[in-house]
């Protein structure tokens, strides 16, 4: 069965999606964000077999996400950085753990939190228009084409 080629739609969700719409992507992006950065250390944290790790890690260099930095010449080790397109990425991450956070944590709790170095504080990730500063959701705003959108 061919996969669907979600990069060639006129859609940014799906553009996105292409590159880390598989569901280890995202959880491999998490571990290099929060410092987890060794091929060893990363299969150890999530449990996922080296091959599809190899794969995925492969893929996210090929597509400008991550990058690989020499940590040794002998023998030769690589570990894994953000790139500044990876790190944009960590803020659609943010906002997953919004979501997760609010949906999912149950009882227990939040598993993570977040504090703002700027401020000091424990927050939250919130959307909010470059404009005016005031919070965006999908109640309170108009979806209209684009320069790119499909003809």
């Amino acid at each position: 069965m061919q996969r669907t080629q979600f990069g060639e739609l006129a859609c940014s969700i799906a553009r996105t999606l292409d590159v880390i719409g598989e569901p280890w992507s995202p959880l491999i992006l998490r571990d290099v964000w929060v410092g987890i950065r060794r091929f060893d250390a990363i299969q150890a944290d999530l449990g996922i077999s080296r091959k599809v790790l190899t794969e995925r890690l492969k893929w996210l260099v090929e597509q400008g996400i991550l990058g690989r930095q020499e940590y040794s010449h002998r023998p030769p080790r690589s570990e894994y950085v953000l790139t500044a397109k990876g790190a944009e990425l960590c803020s659609l991450l943010m906002v997953m753990v919004a979501w997760g956070d609010r949906w999912t944590a149950g009882d227990a709790g939040p598993p993570v939190l977040y504090r703002h170095h700027d401020c000091g504080h424990v927050s939250h990730p919130e959307l909010h228009c470059s404009h005016c500063d005031r919070p965006m959701n999908a109640g309170n705003i108009d979806i209209l084409p684009g320069p790119g959108a499909a003809a």
